[in-house]
C-alpha cells in the first residue's frame, strides 16, 4: 500500500477541503440577532456568526462561506442540507444572511452551521451546531380561540384566573411546541413543570392592535398519555388606560405534537378549557402613578397539575374575539437575572420590618416565613427613597392562611407585576421574614466593559448600565418603571448609544421599532412614547423613527431595519414639514406638554415655559429638524432611494440657511440663548457654517470652563447631543471635566448623595430611577477608549480607536464583542511612555491614532510602526500617527503626549 501510494500521482484536493486546518473558527451563530429562536415569523430569517482567530495571527478574513441547514441534528452531523445547502459562497459578510431555501413550512425546526474560508485560502471546521424554528406564520394555521374568564360581576379588578385542559399524547414526541399569545402576562405549566424561564411575558405591545406570541419547547414535559395544560393569567399591560381593553386578560394557545412518523397533532384554547379564579388579583389601575403591586390570599401554587386531578368542579372558559394581529416575539424574554439580598434589616416599629437591597432595582421581589394572626393581611410596600415608605403607590397585600396545617402563615413571589425601588417595608408579621429581589429585565447579552485608574468614573458607568438595565423590562426602555413605563423617545435618545455600545440589542431595538410604527397616526404623526401613546414630549421624541434606526444601522451594518422604517420616517417628516413656516418650524401639540426641547436641565422649575426660554425651544427643534432631515438623506442614498436623497439634501440646505439666519448671534457667536446644548447641538449637526465653528467651538468651551466651572448644564437631550458632540470632536478633555465631579450639578453629584440609580433631574426631586443622563455610558467606550464606528463602514467593518489621555487617568481599558467579534483596547502611562494595545477581530480594519509627543518613534511589536506586519502609515501629525491595521492584536508604543 505504501508502494502504491509512493508511485500514484496524488488527486487535487476539492475546493472544499483546501488548505483546511486554520486556526480559525467560526462561533457564535445568530438567527434574527438571537441565539436558537423558537416560533419565528420571517418567512426568510437572516443568519450571522462570528470568525475569530489567533492574537497573533493578522490580516485574517472571510472570502466565502458555506450554510448548511438540516431538518434534524441527525442530518445535519451527517452534512446533509435538506432544507438549504449554499453551497461555498464568495463573499465577506458573516452577518445578516438570508436563508436561501425553499420556503418554510410552518413550525419548521432547522438546525444549521456554516464553515468559511479566509484569504489564505484555509477552510475552517464546521462550526458547533445552532437551532431555530418557524412559527405559525400566517392566520390560517391558528385553529386556537381566544379565551379567559366570563366577565365577573362587580368585581374589580377581578382575580387572575387559572386555565386548565388535559391531553392526551400517543407516544414520545419528535417535537412539541407551544405558541401562546395573551392580553396581559402568562405562564404555561406542563404537569406542573413551568415551560420556558422567562417571566412577566409577553413583551408590552400596543394591544389595542397587537398581540405577541411566545413560543416554548415541551418535548421534555409532555409524556405518554394524559398531560395537564395549565395556564396562568393575569391583567398586566391588557389593562392600561391607551388601549382600551376591558376584557383582560386574555390568551391565545395553540400545541402543536409532531409524532415519530411525522403526523402533528395540535390542540387549541377553546371552550373545552376549564378556568378557576386564583387567589391572586392585580392591585392599583396600572395607570400612571398608580401601577400599584398584587393580592394574594392562600397558596399559589401550580392548579391542579397532575391530570388525574379532578376538575369537575371548574367551569369553563368563556371565549372572545378580539381584533389583534400576533406576531412573534423576536427578542429575548425577560428573566430574573439578578439576585438581591438585604443589608439590612430594621424593625422601625412593633411588627413593621423594613428591608434594605443596597441599591434600586426593577423586578420582583419574594417574601417567606410571613407570620401573624390566621387571616390577617400582611402588608408590603416598596419605596425608592430612605425617608418615605411608599413610593408611587408600590403595595402588595398578602392574606395569611386562614387554617390548615400552618393557620398564620403565608408566603409572597411577585407574578403579575414588578417593582422599582430600593426598601421594602412589611407590615403586620410578628417576626422579620426572609426577604430577596431579583433584577428582571429583557435578558439581551453584555457586550461592553470598562474600567480605569479613576474609581469614580467606574461608578458612574457601572450606575449608568446598572440604571439602564432596570429600565429595560419588556422590549423597550422606560422612562422610569415605577410611576409611568413609558417608552419615551426621548428618552431613547438619551440611552440608544450606551445600550448599543454596552449590549447586544439589535433584536430590542427591532422589537421597539415595530412599536413605534404600531402607534404612528393617520396623518403621519408619531406619539411620545411607544407603544404607550401617552405623555409629553416634542419632535426630539417622535423623531427617534429617524435617529434609532440609523444608530441600529451604525452598530450591525443591518440595512433592513432601515427599509422596514423608511416609510415611517417618511411620513413623519411630511408631518413636520406641515408645521413649519417656510423651512421654520413652529410651535405645535398639546399646549403645556407637545412641544419640548431640552428636557429637565439643572435649575428649571418644572413647567414647559421655565425648562428654557421659548426661543431656545424653537431653536432646538429647529436644530433638531434639520439634524434628522440630513440623516433621513443618508438613509435614502443607502437604500437606493436617489431621488429622495436629492430632495432631503436640498431640503436639510434650506433648513440650514433659514435656521441659522434666524438664531445666530454674531456678535457672541451664540446661538439662542447661548447655554451649553445650543451650541453644540447645531456643531454636530453641521448647521454652522464651516467658517464659522472655531468662534462657536470657542463659546462652547468658554461656556463650559468659564461659565459653568466645568460642569455639565444640559437636559436629556441636551446632554446626549452635548456629549456626542465634544467625543465626534475629540474633546473627551472637557466631558472629563462634566464627569469628574462631585457637586452640582453632575453625575458625580448623585453618586456622592447615595444615589445607586441616575435619577429624572439632576436634583433628584422626582424619579431616583430614570433614563434621563445615561447617554454618559457611551462615552468611557466611545470617548475614553475612542472605539467608534466608521458611518461609511457600518457594523464594525471599520471602526476608530482614538484614545483620549484626559485628567489624572493612568490607565485605561474596555472591549466591545461587536457583531464581527471583540474589539479590546487599553491604554497606560507609564515613565513618560505611552502603551496602547488593539485587538481587531477577523473582516474588520481599525484606524488607530497614537497620541504622542513623538510621532516618529512609535513602534509596535518592537519594530517601527510603519514596517509592521498589517500595519500602515495613514498620516502623522505633531501630536499624533494615525494607522490603519488588519485583524489581530497589536502593542504602540510611544513618548507620552505633553
Amino acid at each position: 500500500m505504501l508502494l502504491l501510494l509512493g508511485g500514484c500521482t496524488p488527486l487535487a484536493p476539492s475546493r472544499e477541503d483546501s488548505a483546511a486546518g486554520t486556526a480559525a473558527i467560526v462561533d457564535s451563530l445568530r438567527c434574527e440577532y438571537l441565539e436558537d429562536p423558537l416560533g419565528l415569523d420571517v418567512p426568510a430569517p437572516r443568519l450571522s456568526w462570528k470568525l475569530r482567530a489567533p492574537g497573533e495571527e493578522r490580516g485574517v478574513r472571510q472570502i466565502a462561506y458555506r450554510i448548511l441547514v438540516a431538518s434534524s441534528a441527525e442530518k445535519l452531523a451527517r452534512d446533509e442540507g435538506d432544507r438549504w445547502d449554499s453551497g461555498r459562497v464568495e463573499s465577506a459578510p458573516a452577518a445578516h444572511v438570508e436563508f436561501g431555501g425553499g420556503p418554510l413550512p410552518a413550525r419548521a425546526v432547522c438546525h444549521w452551521k456554516v464553515r468559511v474560508w479566509t484569504a489564505a485560502g484555509a477552510a475552517t471546521a464546521w462550526s458547533a451546531s445552532a437551532r431555530w424554528t418557524m412559527g405559525l406564520l400566517a392566520p390560517s394555521y391558528w385553529s386556537a380561540q381566544w379565551i379567559g374568564a366570563a366577565p365577573p360581576a362587580g368585581v374589580e379588578p377581578p382575580p387572575d384566573p387559572w386555565l386548565r385542559r388535559v391531553i392526551e399524547v400517543e407516544e414520545p414526541p419528535t417535537h412539541a411546541f407551544a405558541y401562546v399569545a395573551s392580553v396581559g402576562y402568562h405562564e404555561l405549566f406542563v404537569n406542573g413543570h413551568r415551560a420556558g424561564d422567562g417571566v412577566l411575558m409577553p413583551p408590552i405591545s400596543d394591544l389595542s392592535r397587537r398581540a405577541r406570541t411566545v413560543a416554548y419547547d415541551l418535548a421534555g414535559l409532555l409524556r405518554p398519555g394524559r398531560n395537564a395544560l395549565h395556564l396562568r393569567l393575569s391583567g398586566g399591560w391588557g389593562r392600561f388606560p391607551a388601549f382600551g381593553r376591558t376584557d383582560a386578560p386574555l390568551v391565545r394557545a395553540q400545541i402543536a405534537v409532531t409524532r415519530p412518523d411525522g403526523a402533528i397533532a395540535a390542540w387549541g384554547t377553546d371552550e373545552r378549557w376549564k378556568v378557576q379564579a386564583s387567589p391572586r388579583r392585580v392591585l392599583g389601575e396600572w395607570r400612571f402613578g398608580r401601577f400599584g403591586g398584587e393580592r394574594m390570599e392562600g397558596e399559589d401554587g401550580v392548579p391542579a397539575p397532575d391530570p388525574g386531578d379532578d376538575d369537575s368542579a371548574w367551569p369553563f372558559a368563556a371565549t372572545y374575539a378580539p381584533a389583534l394581529a400576533l406576531s412573534a416575539a423576536k427578542i429575548e424574554p425577560n428573566r430574573a437575572l439578578v439576585r438581591l439580598d438585604p443589608v439590612a434589616v430594621e424593625e422601625r416599629e412593633p411588627g413593621v420590618w423594613r428591608f434594605d437591597l443596597g441599591r434600586g432595582f426593577t423586578g420582583t421581589i419574594e417574601l417567606d416565613g410571613l407570620r401573624g394572626e390566621p387571616g390577617a393581611t400582611v402588608a408590603v410596600s416598596v419605596s425608592e427613597r430612605a425617608e418615605e415608605e411608599c413610593t408611587y403607590d408600590q403595595r402588595s397585600e398578602i392574606v395569611l392562611s386562614r387554617g390548615g396545617p400552618a393557620p398564620g402563615t403565608g408566603s409572597f413571589r411577585s407574578r403579575s407585576n414588578y417593582v422599582c425601588g430600593r426598601w421594602i417595608t412589611v407590615r403586620g408579621v410578628a417576626k422579620a421574614p426572609a426577604a430577596a429581589a431579583h433584577l428582571v429585565r429583557t435578558d439581551f447579552r453584555r457586550i461592553g466593559r470598562f474600567e480605569c485608574s479613576d474609581e469614580l468614573l467606574n461608578r458612574v458607568y457601572d450606575t449608568a448600565l446598572w440604571t439602564l438595565e432596570c429600565l429595560s423590562l419588556g422590549g423597550y426602555v422606560v422612562d422610569c418603571a415605577h410611576r409611568e413605563r413609558q417608552g419615551y423617545g426621548g428618552d431613547a435618545h438619551a440611552t440608544m448609544e450606551t445600550a448599543l455600545a454596552n449590549y447586544d440589542v439589535g433584536a430590542f431595538y427591532t422589537k421597539w421599532l415595530e412599536d413605534w410604527r404600531d402607534v404612528q397616526g393617520a396623518d403621519g404623526d408619531l406619539p411620545y412614547t411607544a407603544p404607550t401613546y401617552e405623555g409629553g414630549g416634542g419632535p426630539a421624541w417622535s423623531g427617534v423613527c429617524v435617529t434609532l434606526p440609523w444608530e441600529v444601522y451604525l452598530a450591525y451594518g443591518d440595512a433592513r431595519v432601515l427599509e422596514e422604517n423608511y416609510p415611517m420616517m417618511r411620513r413623519w417628516l411630511a408631518f413636520l414639514a406641515t408645521q413649519c413656516d417656510g423651512e421654520l418650524l413652529h410651535c405645535y401639540g398639546p399646549a403645556d406638554w407637545g412641544f419640548l426641547g431640552d428636557w429637565v436641565p439643572p435649575g428649571r422649575q418644572q413647567n414647559r415655559e421655565g425648562w428654557v426660554d421659548d426661543r431656545s425651544t424653537l431653536f432646538f427643534n429647529n436644530c433638531y429638524r434639520f439634524y434628522v432631515v440630513g440623516r433621513m438623506a443618508r438613509i435614502a442614498e443607502i437604500l437606493g432611494k436617489h431621488d429622495d436623497a436629492a430632495r432631503y439634501r436640498d431640503q436639510a440646505a434650506a433648513i440650514r440657511g433659514a435656521v441659522h439666519a434666524e438664531f445666530y448671534d454674531p456678535s457672541t457667536a451664540t446661538y439662542a440663548n447661548g447655554e451649553q446644548p445650543y451650541l453644540a447641538f447645531p456643531l454636530l449637526a453641521g448647521l454652522t457654517p464651516p467658517a464659522l465653528r472655531p468662534a462657536v467651538t470657542a463659546s462652547l468651551e468658554r461656556e463650559i470652563l468659564v461659565a459653568k466651572g466645568g460642569h455639565v448644564d444640559a437636559g436629556i437631550h441636551g446632554t446626549y447631543f452635548l456629549l456626542k458632540h465634544l467625543t465626534e470632536a475629540g474633546r473627551s478633555d472637557l466631558v472629563y471635566e462634566m464627569v469628574a465631579k462631585t457637586d452640582y450639578p453632575g453625575w458625580g453629584h448623585m453618586l456622592a448623595e447615595g444615589a445607586t440609580t441616575f435619577w429624572e433631574q439632576w436634583d433628584g426631586i422626582h424619579s431616583r430611577c430614570h433614563s434621563s443622563f445615561l447617554s454618559v455610558g457611551a462615552w468611557f467606550l466611545e470617548g475614553v477608549l475612542g472605539i467608534r464606528v466608521d458611518p461609511e463602514h457600518p457594523g464594525y467593518e471599520r471602526f476608530l480607536v482614538q484614545p483620549s489621555l484626559i485628567g489624572d487617568l493612568t490607565w485605561a481599558r474596555g472591549e466591545i464583542d461587536t457583531i464581527r467579534g471583540l474589539v479590546e483596547v487599553a491604554w497606560r502611562r507609564e515613565g513618560g511612555r505611552l502603551h496602547l494595545t488593539v485587538s481587531v477581530p477577523p473582516n474588520a480594519t481599525a484606524e488607530v491614532h497614537v497620541p504622542t509627543a513623538d510621532p516618529a518613534g512609535i513602534r509596535e511589536g518592537g519594530r517601527p510602526a510603519a514596517a509592521a506586519e498589517g500595519v500602515r502609515l495613514l498620516r502623522q501629525g505633531s501630536r499624533n500617527a494615525v494607522f490603519e491595521v488588519l485583524s489581530g492584536s497589536y502593542e504602540f508604543r510611544a513618548a507620552s503626549p505633553r
